[in-house]
């Protein structure tokens, strides 16, 4: 019998009575549009920030001096390492403040979404990151203290943060496909993540290089408020039948530790943690080879300007879409587990070139080989999707982005640590412990797969 057609599916699906809780107008937009204009703003603001504290701090501090042209091997001015100290621990502490406010936030309302729908969660969480650009403008306009920018951090985390965004996104994209189609699904939605950072990377070095830093930020804000406007009259809402449930109650905290403890049909403890361990150290590496790579490349041998800074960074969100073509191509004749295997092998083998790259030409050669690597992310948050039923998915959806806020804190702890303490010895030791310990969430997927090769989860559940 054939599967029935998207149209005969919303067709069939249970008629919302007057009066319930769910919106008259169920919207028709595709989700993926929500974190791509979401990611361009966060890839727009992320550079812009760190530009901002530098340049503010410098001048608190006397510091007006620039890099030199070909001398980025001299030592620095003892000022400009003041400034580069305080810029550090003020991302520091802009980071930490959202990653602690976010962990309650976001446990909290990734349950709540499964009751009320995606759609209050996506508005709620793009309203956040609004509230965030307003005062990131006003600390610039005004001339505040940066400290001002913890307060907009604080705001955005405790209304649940990009991360909620993001599994609120995934989220829906595990209610509305199959468990057959569900990895490319969520492959479609990071392919997406990787083209706004591109276009944002491309657009904001050269407009805040022209401008400063005022008008990027409007932007930002515009592309924050229009993602507020689509998620709350264009998306499809994609719970069924969206009910009445109170936020601010230890039910939803309930419901993630069930996730985890309570035994259900085709459901295993052990492969939920596994996996979430495997997400959690390829996040890691990810996350924490990302923050050196900029210093890395800055300074000598390669003594990279902005423009190949620039190119790098493209070079790193092409490989969403590359990933996308990828994994298409290999689910023809592979099954996901190995297809992830695959691209932590090309991870491994780009984080081992990096740790030798001297030349331009071979840290380039890395990033190609890297391109290749991001696969791993969607197929690992799909065979999540497939342990767990469809009233369980923003549970577990809240359950990764918490994983990833950890995994984000762990890696800024990590590798900024490592890489200033291993300059003496080996200049790219943080990159190769990176390929060392990418070992270990290969034989995890190796193992579940050898010894559980069931070919889906959970498939009457969904």
């Amino acid at each position: 019998m054939d599967a029935p057609s998207p149209g005969e599916r919303a067709a069939e699906a249970p008629k919302e009575p007057a009066g319930s809780w769910a919106r008259v107008w169920r919207g028709w937009g595709p989700v993926e549009l929500v974190p791509f204009l979401a990611n361009f703003s966060l890839a727009l603001q992320g550079p812009l920030t760190t530009q901002y504290l530098w340049h503010r701090l410098g001048t608190d501090v006397g510091y007006n001096g620039t890099s030199r042209q070909g001398g980025c091997n001299d030592t620095a001015d003892p000022k400009q390492q003041e400034v580069e100290t305080l810029t550090s621990h003020w991302s520091l502490y802009i980071d930490l403040s959202g990653f602690f406010v976010g962990l309650f936030s976001a446990t909290l309302l990734g349950p709540w979404g499964d009751k009320v729908g995606r759609r209050p969660l996506l508005v709620l969480t793009s309203f956040g990151l609004v509230l965030q650009v307003i005062v990131y403008i006003l600390v610039v306009h005004l001339e505040l203290h940066v400290g001002f920018l913890v307060l907009g951090r604080l705001l955005c985390a405790f209304l649940g943060d990009y991360n909620a965004l993001l599994g609120a996104s995934f989220a829906s994209v595990a209610d509305v496909s199959t468990p057959s189609s569900r990895t490319l699904r969520m492959a479609l939605l990071e392919a997406c993540l990787g083209i706004s950072g591109i276009l944002a990377s491309i657009a904001g070095g050269h407009w805040i290089r022209a401008q400063g830093y005022t008008n990027p930020f409007w932007l930002a804000l515009a592309m924050m408020i229009t993602t507020t406007l689509y998620s709350a009259f264009v998306f499809r809402e994609s719970v069924p039948n969206p009910q009445k449930a109170s936020l601010f109650t230890l039910q939803h905290y309930r419901l993630i530790f069930r996730l985890f403890a309570a035994p259900s049909p085709g459901k295993s403890r052990k492969h939920l943690a596994l996996y979430l361990l495997a997400l959690f150290l390829v996040l890691t590496i990810h996350y924490g080879t990302w923050d050196i790579a900029v210093l890395y490349e800055l300074s000598w041998p390669l003594c990279w300007g902005s423009d190949l800074i620039g190119y790098g960074s493209a070079a790193r969100h092409l490989s969403y879409l590359v990933g996308l073509l990828q994994l298409w191509s290999l689910q023809l004749c592979l099954k996901d587990s190995w297809v992830a295997e695959i691209s932590l092998a090309f991870n491994i083998v780009g984080m081992v070139l990096f740790s030798l790259a001297k030349t331009t030409a071979l840290m380039f050669t890395g990033y190609g080989i890297l391109s290749f690597s991001l696969v791993i992310t969607p197929v690992l948050r799909a065979k999540l999707s497939k342990l767990v039923n469809k009233t369980e998915q923003g549970a577990l959806f809240s359950s990764i982005a918490c994983v990833s806020g950890l995994s984000m804190l762990s890696a800024t702890g990590i590798f900024n640590s490592l890489y200033p303490a291993t300059l003496n010895f080996m200049k790219g030791f943080p990159f190769l412990l990176g390929a060392f310990i990418l070992l270990i969430p290969a034989i995890l997927i190796g193992v579940l797969e050898i010894f559980d090769p069931r070919p889906e989860y959970q498939q009457t559940l969904h």
